[in-house]
């Protein structure tokens, strides 16, 4: 999993919209036991505003990004 934690500028604006920060959003592969989705999980929001992808696309991640790598993720 690679994981960022909320920044003070995302905390500021979650408290003015009156809405929680969330905690860590992370990238990661399909649950244990259900990588037969593959593709097809990204049909549903089920991350809770995390980013999900298949197993092999998270293997191809690890290969290529060095753990600790600041990733932005913009809406």
């Amino acid at each position: 999993m690679v994981s960022t934690r909320d920044s003070g500028k995302d905390q500021l604006r979650a408290r003015e919209l009156g809405v929680s920060p969330g905690g860590d959003i992370m990238i990661h592969g399909i649950k244990n036991g259900f990588a037969w989705v593959g593709g097809f999980h990204a049909a549903i929001d089920w991350t809770e505003g995390c980013i999900a992808v298949t197993n092999s696309e998270m293997d191809e991640i690890w290969q290529f990004v060095e753990v600790g790598t600041p990733i932005q993720i913009n809406p």
